[in-house]
């Protein structure tokens, strides 16, 4: 007997379309090769920005991993709500962000959340409302090694800002948070240098707050491209997200790491408008369309194709084998960029031995839970 591909779905009616799939025996393993990669749970910030599931924060807890990162006061929210007590909003919180931070502190006060400074003057917002509420704002400091999209710059003011964090009393600054999404190279052993090269400033900030005698921060850098690099390194905290589901882009460009897709678009072929094309009802609200249109969704099941338009609820592809595609069929793709694609869920089916047999919510894509 033939077996059906892993992804092939023995229950596919119980499918909508389009909907997102999460492979959950999947999920466990690619958890098990970061904890491998990174040689122990406790160097582990995994960030939960990828899967937004309270079910997925539960497996990670339960499998060891007791820290965690995330973009939003949702996601955070989110994580504490499925058990996780340790947490960074790996963002610097602005305006009303602070006050809805303070609630977050206030709803769960046995979980540490702590959030990302750059700037002196959003520092001193922290401590004033903070000190208002007679509570302690936990801070990393960001620091731009060259990604340019945040961060206080390696420069000579980054260390006034360290010293300034540790001079008010209603702040507590834990150390650096250095985030390098931007190296990406293929090739292993060239980002590994870039990655490496990238971090000697940082190593001289570390040396100088050192000398001056403040405490020894904590490190946290890197996501999934520069993870590989960055475990090689034991002093330093890593915060991978991407690898617990995995996807096409980040497939292809690290060739090094092992980790396997654990979650799918199922579409289904809705027309034939005219020969060599299809239509299926997985539009643009259905996969991440933030990238060009030959880079959202490759299908496992469908070969010789182009992905050629899309609108909000249509998909529209170019085909060689049109008459042996029937109006019903499904289709499985694998995200190019799966971290917003899971944003476009309120939820997800989960797939145990090749059959549906759950629904999790996608709590974390909200803009807010409670606070």
């Amino acid at each position: 007997m033939t077996l059906n591909p892993w992804y092939i779905l023995q229950n596919e009616s119980k499918a909508d379309s389009p909907s997102l799939l999460i492979y959950k025996e999947r999920v466990q393993q690619n958890i098990l090769k970061m904890i491998d990669i990174a040689g122990s749970v406790d160097r582990l910030y995994t960030h939960v920005k990828t899967n937004k599931m309270p079910k997925i924060v539960e497996m990670m807890l339960e499998m060891g991993i007791s820290k965690f990162k995330c973009a939003t006061i949702a996601e955070a929210e989110m994580a504490a709500i499925a058990g996780a007590k340790h947490l960074i909003i790996a963002h610097q919180l602005v305006g009303p962000k602070i006050e809805r931070l303070v609630a977050l502190c206030q709803k769960y006060p046995d979980v540490f959340f702590a959030s990302l400074i750059d700037t002196e003057a959003v520092a001193d917002d922290h401590n004033q409302i903070f000190e208002k509420h007679g509570l302690i704002s936990n801070v990393f400091v960001d620091v731009n090694s060259g990604m340019d999209r945040s961060g206080h710059p390696l420069d000579n003011t980054i260390f006034s800002l360290y010293k300034h964090l540790h001079e008010l009393p209603n702040l507590k600054c834990h150390g650096l948070h250095v985030y390098d999404g931007h190296l990406r190279t293929p090739d292993f052993e060239t980002r590994k240098h870039e990655v490496e090269t990238g971090f000697v400033d940082v190593q001289h900030f570390i040396e100088s707050i050192e000398e001056a005698g403040l405490p020894k921060p904590i490190i946290i850098a890197g996501g999934t491209p520069t993870f590989t690099a960055h475990a090689l390194h034991h002093e330093i905290y890593c915060s991978p997200g991407t690898c617990v589901l995995w996807d096409w882009g980040y497939g292809d460009k690290l060739p090094e790491q092992p980790f396997e897709y654990a979650a799918l678009v199922l579409t289904r072929v809705i027309s034939k408008p005219k020969k060599g094309i299809i239509t299926i009802d997985m539009g643009h609200k259905a996969v991440a369309a933030e990238n060009p249109i030959d880079k959202r969704i490759r299908f496992l099941n469908l070969e010789n194709y182009e992905l050629i338009g899309q609108s909000e609820e249509h998909g529209v592809i170019q085909v060689s084998d049109w008459e042996s595609i029937n109006v019903g069929d499904v289709l499985y793709g694998v995200p190019y960029h799966v971290c917003p694609t899971v944003n476009l869920y309120d939820e997800a089916y989960v797939v145990e031995n090749q059959s549906i047999t759950d629904t999790w919510q996608v709590l974390g894509r909200k803009r807010r839970i409670t606070v």
